[in-house]
């Protein structure tokens, strides 16, 4: 459905603003000798050596999900901090969520909710690079990363990885697949090291895999090299072609060796999942893209980030809703937006939840589901840019957020941190993006004080800081 209006656009693609040497990252001044980064360079790559059959899936919520209408709600706020809904109970004593969020409430023991990470960045792409890069942006706007994303640290970390699926794999609605739609960009890195885009519906009946096409007169010959990689019907990378063929070289190889790997053509199949799973994680983009999401992880891919905007893209949006999770009242009324969207989404993430714990994978696969930021605690009203009639949202608030984090072998059936009386900032256990990547990281077993040279040969940090949550770590036997 298309609408022109001046609403809040959220993530939107700026390929368009590459431009060569305008990745160069600096200002940092680290004085980091040379031993100094091969040393941490060598810790890195021999932790990452030790663990490599571990995964993590990240659901990224573009636009920012409502703290207080998910996991962090103020019951006892004044009204125009609460909202209309009401907490319940879960099956963990003192955690409670939204009753939109019924399935949620069965199995909290198996996840974590985070009331108390937070940053400074309020537009969506400063908030997105914040997040996703574990750096303060140069620029607070815009979406072209000047650090690199998580995704491509672990897919550089994991290089040596060679299984025949990709280590870093994005599935995204279709004409969102540019890396610098979600700040997915790799900056320094590369971008060999971007992820593979998965665009599209999966749940769609005519969905395929649009990178892995193969002409009728192929299917014979997958021992052709040269036939087959002439052949490709459709090698759409979203990335920068500013002259670096090796870049294309990477992808062809990373296509060709997809193509010739049973792994990799079984982990997309999901005709492969019984109906009866595909049914429970629902037979919709936010659901078939989950359980796909498993898949690749099962198969061997390292990192996976599954976006849910629109749930049933290709349909045409309620009047009262909007694509994506950018609440703010000109775009949609939020509490019947929730009333649409969230039963998808608690359909979905619990069954991942559900499914990695039954499959014995809750201990190799490290499950978060977040956005950029929050909702400001206040709700505001506007009129709607689409009906015209006055409705209720919230804006942009990076200064508190609520996260689920399941699997990964963590302590689950747990708060950490608080914010106060109206879901305002940390009141607990203040904490930024960084932590929970370092989390990641060690999960990962790369070592996230390890270093890469940047566009300059400075050496920079994966992360500039952050320590792994402890609250959440498992218990040493």
């Amino acid at each position: 459905m298309n609408r022109k209006s001046n609403r809040c656009a959220g993530p939107l693609s700026r390929r368009s603003f590459l431009q060569a040497g305008a990745l160069a990252a600096g200002g940092l001044g680290l004085d980091l000798g040379f031993s100094d980064l091969l040393r941490m360079r060598a810790i890195a790559k021999e932790a990452g050596a030790r663990n490599p059959d571990t995964a993590v899936i990240l659901v990224w919520l573009p636009g920012g999900a409502p703290h207080l209408e998910t996991y962090d709600m103020k019951p006892d706020a004044p009204r125009e901090y609460r909202g209309i809904f009401s907490p319940v109970k879960t099956n963990v004593p003192g955690l409670e969520v939204c009753e939109l969020l019924p399935l949620h409430a069965k199995c909290a023991d198996k996840f974590t909710i985070i009331r108390s990470i937070a940053h400074e960045f309020a537009d969506h792409g400063g908030g997105h690079k914040r997040f996703l890069t574990g750096y303060n942006p140069k620029e607070p706007t815009g979406f072209v990363n000047d650090n690199p994303c998580v995704g491509s640290v672990v897919a550089k970390m994991r290089e040596h990885v060679k299984i025949g699926l990709p280590n870093y794999i994005a599935e995204v609605d279709g004409g969102r697949q540019g890396v610098d739609t979600f700040s997915f960009g790799a900056a320094y890195l590369g971008s060999g090291t971007t992820p593979f885009m998965v665009a599209g519906d999966p749940s769609a009946p005519d969905f395929k895999v649009q990178n892995l096409g193969l002409t009728p007169d192929m299917a014979g010959r997958l021992d052709d090299r040269a036939h087959l990689l002439s052949g490709l019907d459709r090698l759409r990378r979203d990335v920068d072609r500013s002259g670096l063929m090796n870049t294309m070289d990477q992808f062809s190889q990373q296509a060709y060796d997809i193509l010739t790997s049973p792994r990799a053509r079984e982990a997309f199949d999901l005709s492969r999942e019984p109906q009866k799973l595909r049914d429970r994680y629902g037979n919709h983009a936010y659901g078939q893209r989950a359980i796909m999401a498993r898949r690749l992880v099962e198969a061997g891919a390292s990192f996976v980030t599954v976006v849910m905007e629109n749930p049933t893209p290709g349909q045409t949006l309620p009047s009262y809703g909007t694509y994506n999770w950018d609440s703010h009242a000109v775009n949609c009324h939020i509490f019947d937006d929730a009333r649409w969207r969230f039963p998808y989404y608690d359909q979905a993430v619990t069954a991942l939840v559900e499914d990695l714990y039954a499959r014995g994978l809750d201990k190799k696969v490290l499950l978060i589901v977040t956005g950029e930021f929050g909702r400001t605690p206040r709700i505001s009203t506007s009129p709607s840019t689409l009906t015209k009639q006055m409705q209720p949202g919230r804006d942009h608030w990076p200064q508190a957020m609520s996260m689920l984090v399941a699997g990964g072998g963590m302590r689950t059936g747990q708060i950490i941190g608080a914010t106060d009386s109206r879901g305002e900032r940390p009141s607990e256990r203040r904490m930024t993006p960084n932590d929970l990547w370092a989390t990641a990281y060690r999960h990962l077993g790369i070592d996230w004080t390890a270093a890469f040279p940047d566009h300059t040969g400075r050496p920079l940090y994966i992360l500039p800081h952050g320590e792994p949550i402890p609250e959440m770590l498992p218990v040493q036997t």
